[in-house]
């Protein structure tokens, strides 16, 4: 896209948000409603594009990206006005007689920066909470899922009005024109390397930012966990959207004694889910492109393959892969972002932790466990971004919990009423009455008034 276009595009958005239409919750909500509704009506539509970048069926593009977007909506439309009132808080006696409140304001015009993975859902759920919030947004989508961003420019053409949401098609030429420019808030999804250089550009303008990056989040499974519903729920997990999630199992950390029961577990429960020949599975989805592809491949080493490990380079598909691994190798060193499982062992607990905390800290962590002891000893030691109690990934699903990392693996967070503090600024106010006023701050000092100073603040 060309610069003199997208500074338009800022230009009228700072107008927009200056005009003040999105102050009033009543109209953030009936955008919402309209975009909800949007969504229902082109359902088809986004599927269609899911299935062409990425080949996901019908129901995981519902689950996982389009389900998601309608109940995060939804839930805004719910409490959006709620969210948007002042909150009083109590006042200071030395305060008195006043009311001490804050006062929720919109940070101004927004960058939402999306990846490729999941290209609708982590570029419609951060809009659905800014705008919620009286922001007006720019989205500038990846362009390695061209068709999802051609059906989001619709539905968002079709959803707000010019200058509320906008989007910028381009490629990171344009991606770097946008932060360079002096935004009120960015936020970014994508990879810690990038999320650097983003953090760095918004530094210069001191902009605020939230960083939804990654990691390799270990999977650890004790051995009195359940092995069968461990190993279905870990491959549903991990092979959700062909391993290409930010918080997929990156790895399975499991007690020794049960190391081969559990890959039993977890082949059988590959081709129950996936059958016999996932590649040639029309419902199995693929990697996003040929680098992703390679990238996937070069971490499988063929003498640690336990299960699967054939590709087809034309489809780029890559069949759900299992092998055996030590923390020095290749796959253990970078998130792997696709269909391949690494399994290392532990003989107790303190060894887990002190291995998970001496790595950088993981997005996600999942302890599978039937010991409350285990299960919290690893929850409170271990840092990470957020997790599950034997299962994986669901706990990124609900608008009730905020969703973010820590350090390496992001800053800040959202979804539901976490996500409108993301993108809203609160301003302390202290409403001071004048009836009355208490004479012990002011000038002349007396031995009286620093008595009653002391009184009151101890």
């Amino acid at each position: 896209m060309d610069k003199l276009e997208m500074q338009a595009i800022i230009n009228r958005q700072r107008e927009y948000f200056k005009a003040g239409k999105m102050r009033n919750p009543k109209e953030r909500v009936n955008s919402l409603k309209r975009l909800y509704q949007n969504i229902k009506s082109m359902m088809p539509e986004i599927s269609e594009a899911l299935k062409l970048d990425l080949n996901k069926c019908e129901m995981e593009s519902y689950m996982s990206e389009i389900g998601m977007v309608l109940n995060e909506t939804r839930h805004m439309i719910k409490h959006c006005k709620s969210y948007s009132r002042p909150k009083r808080v109590a006042t200071p006696l030395t305060h008195f007689h006043s009311k001490s409140y804050k006062l929720p304001n919109a940070y101004g015009c927004v960058l939402v920066i999306s990846p490729w993975n999941y290209p609708f859902l982590l570029s419609i759920d951060p809009i659905v909470d800014a705008v919620a919030a009286g922001n007006s947004v720019i989205l500038k989508s990846s362009q390695s899922s061209p068709n999802v961003t051609r059906v989001m420019a619709k539905l968002i053409e079709n959803t707000f009005e010019r200058g509320h949401v906008d989007v910028v098609l381009g490629d990171r030429s344009d991606c770097d024109y946008l932060l360079d420019q002096d935004f009120d808030y960015i936020f970014f999804t994508g990879s810690p390397r990038v999320g650097k250089m983003v953090m760095q550009k918004a530094s210069e303008h001191f902009t605020p930012v939230t960083l939804e990056l990654g990691g390799k989040s270990p999977c650890i499974v004790n051995s009195d966990a359940n092995i069968s519903l461990s190993a279905k729920r870990i491959v549903w997990g991990k092979f959700l959207n062909c391993g290409q999630t930010c918080v997929a199992p990156d790895y399975v950390y499991c007690h020794e004694s049960i190391k081969d029961k559990l890959i039993d577990e977890i082949k059988r429960q590959i081709v129950l889910q996936f059958t016999t020949d996932p590649i040639r599975n029309s419902n199995y989805p693929k990697l996003i492109n040929k680098r992703r592809f390679d990238a996937v491949v070069s971490l499988m080493d063929k003498d640690k393959i336990l299960f699967g490990g054939k590709i087809d380079d034309e489809k780029l598909k890559i069949e759900p892969t299992l092998v055996n691994a030590s923390f020095d190798d290749p796959v253990m060193q970078e998130e792997i972002f696709g269909p391949v499982l690494p399994f290392v062992t532990f003989k107790d607990i303190d060894e887990v932790i002190n291995k998970v905390n001496s790595l950088p800290i993981p997005l996600a962590l999942y302890i599978f466990s039937n010991d409350k002891n285990v299960q919290n000893k690893v929850l409170t030691e271990c840092k990470f971004g957020g997790g599950c109690i034997n299962d994986t990934v669901i706990h990124l699903a609900s608008s009730n919990l905020g969703f973010g990392g820590l350090k390496q693996s992001g800053i800040g967070a959202y979804h539901g009423k976490t996500g409108f503090d993301t993108f809203t600024h609160y301003k302390s106010i202290v409403d001071k009455k004048n009836w009355i006023d208490m004479p012990m701050r002011y000038q002349p000092v007396s031995k009286f008034k620093y008595w009653l100073i002391k009184l009151f603040l101890k």
